[in-house]
C-alpha cells in the first residue's frame, strides 16, 4: 500500500494578544482524512511547513510514495527541483475552492496550467463540479478527492433556553465570498419579527480577501439596536465545537462552497443550520437556492427552527452517508493510483 504525506502551509493568526498557528478549515479538513486513513491501516501522515523549501526535508524524512499539497501555494517552478530530488514521488494538489472563489487567487489559473505540464504532477479537487469544469480546460482528468468528517455519536453540549433572545452563529473567516452581512440582516430581521433579542456570534481573528469592510459593515449594522454582536477570537476546533453547540442556529450562505468544515460541525452537533444548495450533507430543507437573498434564508431559518428534532437528525445521518462515501474514494485512491 502507497504512503501518503499531506503538506500543509503553516499558517498564524493573531488573536488574543498572540501569534498561533491556525486550527483552519483547510487544516482541518486535511487532518481528518489523515485521521481516517491511518484508523484504516494507511501509512499516512499530515506536516505543516514554513515555506517551499522544507517540502523536501520532510519528503526525505518520510519517504512518501504519494504527496498531496493542500490548495495552491507552492510555486510551480519548485516542481523542477522536487522531481530531480525525488523522481518516484507522485505529487497532487488539491484543491478546496470553486472557480468564484478561485477567481480571488490572482495566480490559480497560471499556476494551475504549470503544474500539469510536470508528468508527475496531477491536479485533485474536493469537488465534483470543478472537475467537470477544469478538467477539459486543463487537458487532464482531476482527481476527486472528497471531504471526511468523522461523525461522533454525542453532541459536545447540552444547549440551555434562553427565552427572550435567539443565537445565531456565522462562523468562519471573514471574506466577502462568505456573505455575512446578507446573512446578518437576515438573523436581525427575523429576530425583529419574532420579537426576540438577537446574539449573532461570529470569528473576527482572521480577516482575509478585503474583509475588513465586511466586519466594518457588520458592527455597523449593531449600532443603536437592541441586539448585540458577539465577537470571538479564533478557537482550537475542539473549543469551537462547544461554541457551535450553544447556538441556537448557524448559516453558512456563502456564496460560494465546496464543503464547508463549519457547516459539517454545525450538523454533527445537531444544530439548526442554513447553508446553500453546493453543501453535499445538508438535507433540501436546510439549504436555500443560488439566489441566497434575506427573505429566503428567513424562511429557512423559521422552518428549520420549528422542525429543529427531525431536521438536525436528518443532516447528521446525510453527514454519516457522505463521510462512509468519502472514505470508500479515498481507500480506492490509495489502493489502484
Amino acid at each position: 500500500m502507497k504512503k501518503i504525506l499531506f503538506i500543509l502551509k503553516q499558517r498564524n493568526i493573531y488573536s488574543d494578544g498572540v501569534y498561533s498557528n491556525v486550527d483552519s478549515g483547510l487544516q482541518n479538513s486535511a487532518r481528518f482524512v489523515n485521521d481516517m486513513l491511518v484508523k484504516n491501516k494507511v501509512d499516512s501522515t499530515l506536516v505543516q511547513v514554513v515555506d517551499n523549501n522544507e517540502i523536501d526535508k520532510y519528503c526525505t524524512i518520510h519517504k512518501p510514495d504519494v504527496v498531496i499539497i493542500e490548495a495552491i501555494w507552492v510555486v510551480p517552478s519548485k516542481f523542477e527541483v522536487l522531481k530531480k530530488l525525488h523522481p518516484n514521488i507522485t505529487w497532487i494538489i488539491r484543491l478546496h475552492s470553486e472557480l468564484p472563489f478561485l477567481a480571488n487567487e490572482g495566480v490559480a489559473m497560471e499556476w494551475l496550467k504549470e503544474y500539469v505540464k510536470y508528468d508527475n504532477v496531477f491536479i485533485g479537487s474536493n469537488s465534483i463540479y470543478l472537475i467537470d469544469a477544469l478538467s477539459p480546460y486543463l487537458g487532464t482528468n482531476i482527481i476527486y478527492l472528497p471531504n471526511y468528517y468523522k461523525v461522533t455519536s454525542k453532541e459536545a453540549v447540552i444547549k440551555e433556553n434562553n427565552y427572550g433572545e435567539i443565537n445565531v452563529g456565522i462562523f468562519g473567516a471573514i471574506r466577502p465570498m462568505k456573505n455575512a452581512l446578507t446573512q446578518a440582516v437576515a438573523a436581525i430581521n427575523y429576530a425583529n419579527m419574532n420579537n426576540l433579542k438577537l446574539r449573532l456570534h461570529i470569528n473576527t481573528a482572521r480577516v482575509e480577501q478585503k474583509g475588513e469592510n465586511v466586519l466594518k459593515n457588520l458592527r455597523a449594522l449593531f449600532v443603536d439596536t437592541r441586539h448585540e454582536l458577539v465577537e470571538h477570537a479564533w478557537l482550537k476546533h475542539s473549543d469551537f465545537v462547544k461554541l457551535v453547540g450553544t447556538m441556537d442556529i448557524c448559516l453558512q450562505v456563502s456564496i460560494s462552497e465546496t464543503y464547508n468544515i463549519v457547516a459539517a460541525d454545525v450538523v454533527n452537533q445537531r444544530v439548526p443550520v442554513v447553508t446553500t444548495d453546493e453543501i453535499p450533507f445538508v438535507n433540501s430543507f436546510s439549504s436555500v437556492n443560488s439566489n441566497k437573498n434575506v427573505e429566503n434564508i428567513i424562511y429557512t431559518m423559521k422552518f428549520n427552527l420549528r422542525f429543529k428534532t427531525v431536521l438536525t437528525i436528518l443532516n447528521k445521518f446525510y453527514l454519516f452517508v457522505n463521510s462512509k462515501r468519502a472514505k470508500m474514494v479515498w481507500m480506492k485512491f490509495i489502493n489502484n493510483f
